[in-house]
């Protein structure tokens, strides 16, 4: 379209809403997405700082339903049933000392009873001179298990006769002797098998067989001696696996453990 004197007419349509705008809320929300989550992590590593491992134990069994509780988990609270202390900040109420103290006068009782049984053992002030020779046959150690009463072979004088669960005099005797100084006290026993090595070649090993059927003359051995059975928690086999000589076939590694439980 043109104008009166032939120039032409140009309308502009202007729109609204361009970006001179605002640029809306969503950067604010933004900003409190991060102020929150910065809130959140200081959060945690205070409280990771101010508490213990089994406290952090319990908020984590605590806030994982799916998770089986445990008798020391959330359960019974954020802090496993343990009443928070603020003075110590230990999560171990008042009950927990007297628990520790239990605890410790246990540990103390297993220690007496085990040094009783070792003295027993050692064959210092045995009857006789038989008895001493017998006793040669003993080792014992502390482990965290317990008390660890090795019955070993000799050079000239094994446990068991030949390659069978059959137990020669001298394995018989220290059965009698076993029983009697493990009569003295009231600990759960624990019994495994040990065997030498045998050649590869072998069609069928007799490690795993022998190792258990050992165990279990051992164990029938102590019950004949009037031993409680009903004390014995476990009988093991380990066959030729855990040696005490770097030889595997070494007479050696041949060994009864009677384990005195903690």
């Amino acid at each position: 379209m043109a104008g009166k004197g032939g120039a032409p007419i140009i309308i502009k349509k202007v729109r609204g809403g361009g970006s001179a705008g605002h640029h809306g809320g969503a950067w604010k929300v933004a900003y409190a997405d991060f102020v929150t989550a910065m809130m959140a992590f200081f959060l945690l590593m205070w409280l990771l700082n101010a508490t213990t491992e089994k406290q952090r134990q319990g908020l984590a069994d605590y806030f994982n339903p799916t998770l089986l509780q445990s008798s020391n988990g959330g359960g019974d609270g954020a802090f496993g049933g343990h009443e928070q202390n603020a003075t110590t900040n230990t999560g171990q109420g008042m009950g927990a000392s007297r628990d520790t103290e239990g605890g410790t006068a246990r540990d103390a009782a297993f220690e007496q009873a085990a040094k009783h049984v070792q003295d027993e053992l050692t064959g210092s002030g045995a009857e006789s001179m038989q008895r001493t020779n017998l006793l040669k046959h003993v080792v014992t150690r502390m482990t965290d298990e317990g008390l660890v009463i090795e019955l070993t072979d000799l050079l000239d004088e094994p446990l068991f006769m030949g390659d069978s669960a059959q137990p020669s005099p001298p394995m018989q005797e220290l059965a009698t002797i076993l029983a009697g100084v493990l009569g003295r006290v009231k600990n759960q026993i624990a019994i495994s098998g040990h065997v030498r090595g045998y050649p590869e070649m072998l069609i069928h090993s007799p490690v795993w067989a022998l190792s258990d059927a050992r165990a279990h003359t051992v164990r029938n051995l102590l019950e004949a001696a009037r031993l409680d059975g009903r004390r014995v928690q476990r009988v093991q086999a380990h066959a030729d696996r855990r040696n005490r000589s770097v030889n595997p076939m070494d007479p050696a590694n041949n060994r009864i453990e009677v384990i005195l439980l903690r």
